[in-house]
């Protein structure tokens, strides 16, 4: 029995290096040449995305802190 397990466990062993060698590693680094793609979060349209996404994310942080520091100052210093 053992003369066929230990084989055919080696085999799978091969193959399961051989595949994680050229499957496509999602949306980090590409794969090997025949076998990747241009990952997605690196195509043009998903970087501009990303871009306006973040800047809007950075205009709601400043408007946000900005409200905050006038109802402090408001508190501090009501006007009358």
């Amino acid at each position: 029995m053992d003369r066929l397990y230990l084989p055919v466990v080696a085999l799978l062993a091969v193959a399961a290096v051989a595949l994680a060698s050229v499957w496509p590693q999602g949306y980090g680094d590409r794969s090997p040449a025949p076998f990747g793609s241009e990952p997605y979060q690196r195509t043009p349209a998903m970087r501009a995305a990303m871009q306006r996404a973040n800047a809007s994310a950075q205009r709601r942080l400043t408007q946000q802190r900005a409200s905050v520091r006038d109802l402090q100052s408001q508190a501090l210093a009501p006007v009358q």
